[in-house]
């Protein structure tokens, strides 16, 4: 899991997100099992779209794979009224965001894109720190003694 100290980065991140583009009615984080690391959804149960995002993601997923398309990058839905959008978050994590239908779909790819890069740097980086914990030095292999009282061997002359 996550750190703390890092979700709230990325939560932090979220914010800024929603901030610079008003027309964003929710940003969601999410593990890439469907796991929610961050959100700033209001009115939207965040655990419920997280399952739903990583199921959507697995068909995504898939899809790329069967239609020769590569990796993941992006997912985009249209409802009657709004977009949702899915952002590949590094290795381990996606971007979710929920616009109204008027927003501009060409900013909305441009911010998603550039915040779940972000996102994933902070995610990869916090999972590393967790996965690879610091190495423990290792005390050096004691140097064979030479026994008590007894001459080294001495080169003829």
């Amino acid at each position: 899991m996550v750190p703390e100290a890092e979700t709230r980065d990325v939560l932090d991140e979220l914010q800024r997100l929603r901030a610079r583009v008003p027309l964003l009615s929710g940003a969601l984080a999410a593990s890439t099992d469907g796991l929610v690391l961050a959100h700033d959804t209001p009115g939207v149960e965040a655990e419920g779209v997280a399952a739903l995002t990583a199921a959507a993601l697995g068909v995504s997923i898939r899809m790329t794979d069967a239609a020769g398309r590569g990796g993941f990058r992006e997912l985009l839905v249209r409802g009657g009224s709004g977009y949702i959008a899915t952002y590949a978050a590094g290795s381990s994590a996606v971007l979710t965001l929920l616009a109204e239908d008027r927003i501009n779909v060409g900013r909305l790819h441009l911010e998603g894109r550039r915040a779940g890069a972000r996102i994933g740097e902070l995610v990869d980086a916090a999972l590393e720190r967790v996965e690879r914990p610091a190495a423990i030095p290792r005390a050096a292999p004691p140097r064979p003694a030479t026994a008590p009282n007894r001459a080294l061997p001495q080169r003829p002359t």
